[in-house]
């Protein structure tokens, strides 16, 4: 049996010592006060010592409860060395990866920071097109072109080139029906009407390889300020008759009314894409015109690429034909509706760039699009050979 002997100020001190370095294996003999301290029998203070024993088997238990505890702690330790080497040796194996990838595309030609790779993506930047439709650019270029073809800025550009107007998707040719309805619908200001109109005079007067047609102009837009009027006075001086309705009985009677006619324009409410009951009223009153009518979506050339997806996405349900782009004239950038409509996998039908009815209207060309990227240097009769070619403007 092993005898102890503990000291401090206080019997709950000394107690509580003893319990906390041997627990229930400790069995208190006696205690007594003693004087503790000082220094030659000066300035002592009063202590208690208490004499305790340990039992055997409690011994024997603590001994193997701090053991098992001392090997809990040790696996602990080695798991968590273990896991540090693995994170180790993991991170090693990623750093290997990347030093072969890095070698594998640089003997491949692959480099993210060839300077023609680079100046192009430059060039796409300062024209507005999206990061997603960049990174599909140049990860082609990356896949066709060897580091040696990379060297060939001319030969790459005018590759990338191709495939930005290979992405520009034009309607296919329309049903022979009679009357032919066309509507035309899209956010406010973005110049409806004086598309409208412009459709109206190329399709009357047969311009701008449109045959000449018999054509008819309505309007529904009775809310805005002069829009009656203005719509009116385009129809007066190109002798295009012009009818104004407000509701889905009116539009559906109207449409009958001139059912020999060739061309029916119809001209709506500039609605708030965010504007989904407003949306919802016209798109009821539209309904009018028939399963065969056909819904052109009009937006400004100059609307920011997310702005311009929330409105395709907000007048989907208009089941819309394709893209009507207005306002060509007031931006020197088209990446954003060249990136818009390659996402949404929209085709663009009209291109207006200008006030003047019926002149500053053209049918959708790649072309159109091409020549006015800055920056680059398109090989017209390149690209004349791929698309087609068109008459420069006046």
């Amino acid at each position: 049996m092993q005898y102890l002997v503990e000291e401090g100020a206080t019997h709950r001190e000394v107690l509580e010592k003893v319990r906390a370095r041997y627990g229930d294996a400790a069995q208190v003999l006696s205690h007594r006060t003693v004087r503790t301290g000082g220094f030659l029998g000066l300035f002592a203070r009063e202590g208690v010592e208490i004499t305790f024993y340990l039992k055997d088997d409690s011994v024997r238990e603590t001994e193997r409860k701090r053991q098992d505890m001392e090997d809990e702690k040790r696996k602990l330790l080695d798991r968590i060395n273990q896991e540090k080497a693995i994170q180790e040796v993991l991170s090693e194996v990623r750093s290997i990866k990347n030093m072969v990838e890095d070698g594998a595309g640089r003997a491949s030609g692959y480099d993210d920071e060839h300077p023609t790779l680079a100046a192009l993506d430059e060039l796409l930047v300062q024209n507005d097109f999206s990061p997603s439709y960049r990174q599909e650019l140049l990860a082609r270029a990356r896949s066709e072109f060897s580091l040696d073809g990379l060297e060939d800025y001319k030969a790459v550009e005018d590759a990338l080139l191709s495939w930005v107007g290979d992405r520009i998707q034009l309607p296919g040719d329309t049903r022979a029906v009679r009357p032919r309805v066309i509507v035309l619908v899209g956010p406010t200001g973005v110049g409806k009407t004086t598309t409208i109109a412009k459709l109206a005079a190329i399709h009357n007067l047969g311009m701008a390889g449109e045959q000449a047609q018999d054509v008819h102009m309505i309007t529904i837009d009775n809310f805005r300020i002069g829009a009656r009027q203005q719509i009116e006075t385009y129809g007066s001086i190109m002798r295009v008759p012009v009818s104004t309705v407000e509701t889905a009985a009116d539009l559906r009677k109207t449409i009958a009314m001139y059912k020999d006619t060739d061309l029916i324009l119809v001209d709506t409410i500039g609605k708030s894409p965010r504007d989904a009951v407003r949306l919802a009223e016209m798109q009821q009153i539209l309904d009018a015109c028939g399963s065969g009518a056909e819904v052109y979506l009009a937006v400004s050339a100059t609307t920011k690429t997310q702005d311009m997806l929330d409105v395709f996405r907000q007048f989907e349900p208009f089941g819309y034909r394709a893209v009507v782009i207005t306002k060509m004239d007031e931006t020197g950038r088209v990446g954003n509706v060249l990136s818009a409509l390659s996402e949404r996998d929209k085709s663009v039908a009209w291109i207006t760039d200008g006030q003047r009815v019926p002149l500053d209207i053209e049918r959708a060309h790649p072309l159109r699009f091409l020549m006015k990227l800055e920056g680059f240097a398109p090989n017209r009769p390149k690209l004349e050979e791929r698309y087609g070619a068109i008459a420069d403007r006046q």
